[in-house]
């Protein structure tokens, strides 16, 4: 039986509600479950997308913004946990997959989702993240990227975006950011730059998304669809990979036919991965999101589901053990019991 319900994969596992969850999933999941919180952005009952915390097993599920007239996604907590960005969009607005970090408004709170505040005017400070020590933002715009005093709101250093255009993520260690470029020959690249001199170099090549670090801000997760499968008349699917930053190695890390795999981001240890996915290509932000994911990174590669091409070519691959999460996209992760605050439980 338990063989059989992992070769099911991770989503049909959710989809048969009350499967029997096996041994080793279980053992993850008791593993997780005190190892802070998972922030992500879910449709509520009334329609809309709120911000959601939850424990890395799924349970203590809240709800942080409860905002029936608006959508919230995005979230990004800074490295100590104690705050919280977001992007916010009236609710006749969806998250474009494409520019979702340029839409709506930027807002800042502290890391339970208390004391929220605007920052900035709609489509202001685009694409922003953390600097390590949280005092600071790394934006990018068509003009360039631009660095930005969380204080005093102002513009403390401008530089070009050579080619990058999506998703640009600030390093741990703060000297380096990862994003999504056009400029090394290809469509669709995952490359990083160094911040005191500009200078910027590829990871991976081709139809690349949502790349981010690891805490030793030597290799990047991304996710990736390999160019040469069958599946769907060859357009195939979106995989899970990581690779180390200068670009010289990869290597799979969560695959399953039938899903693409996105929003891969690792456990402020580097223990573990969380991701989602879903049969469409933008995780499906417009109606009710997808399931989350979470796994042991010194377990991969996984491969879920028959998903038989993708286990001919890779013949070596476990079957899990993952954890199936609630619904949900663009999940991030913090170790921090900062987002708990009064309303969210203890393990």
């Amino acid at each position: 039986m338990k063989n059989t319900i992992v070769r099911m994969g991770l989503f049909a596992v959710l989809a048969l509600g009350c499967a029997a969850e096996s041994p080793d999933v279980g053992l993850l999941r008791d593993e997780v479950r005190a190892k802070g919180w998972i922030a992500f952005a879910a449709r509520t009952e009334k329609g809309d997308l709120d911000l959601f915390i939850c424990r890395p097993d799924g349970s203590a599920k809240t709800n942080l913004t409860r905002t029936p007239d608006f959508n919230e996604g995005l979230p990004q907590f800074s490295r100590d946990g104690s705050k919280l960005l977001y992007r916010l969009l009236p609710r006749a607005e969806h998250f474009d997959n494409n520019r979702h970090g340029e839409q709506g408004t930027l807002i800042l709170a502290r890391g339970d989702g208390s004391q929220p505040r605007i920052f900035g005017g709609n489509g202001e400070f685009p694409w922003a993240s953390w600097s390590p020590d949280g005092t600071q933002l790394l934006c990018m715009s068509p003009r360039g990227f631009s660095i930005v005093d969380v204080a005093s709101r102002q513009v403390v250093r401008q530089f070009p975006r050579q080619g990058f255009f999506q998703q640009p993520t600030w390093s741990p260690d703060g000297q380096w950011l990862v994003g999504v470029a056009n400029s090394f020959g290809e469509s669709w690249s995952i490359a990083r730059m160094n911040l005191t001199n500009g200078l910027a170099s590829a990871v991976n090549k081709i139809d690349c998304c949502t790349p981010d670090w690891f805490p030793d801000s030597q290799n990047v997760i991304f996710s990736w669809r390999p160019r040469g499968q069958k599946a769907q008349s060859g357009y195939g699917w979106t995989q899970l990979w990581r690779a180390d930053a200068e670009g010289k190695s990869r290597e799979l890390v969560y695959g399953e036919d039938g899903r693409h795999v996105y929003g891969g981001h690792v456990s402020p240890d580097g223990t573990y991965v969380l991701f989602t996915g879903n049969m469409q290509e933008d995780g499906d932000p417009k109606n009710g999101g997808a399931p989350m994911g979470l796994m042991r990174l010194r377990d991969a590669p996984i491969i879920g589901g028959p998903s038989e091409e993708l286990r001919a070519k890779f013949p070596g691959a476990n079957n899990g053990p993952v954890l199936t999460l609630p619904s949900g996209w663009e999940p991030c992760w913090t170790f921090s019991e900062s987002p708990a605050g009064p309303g969210a439980s203890k393990p």
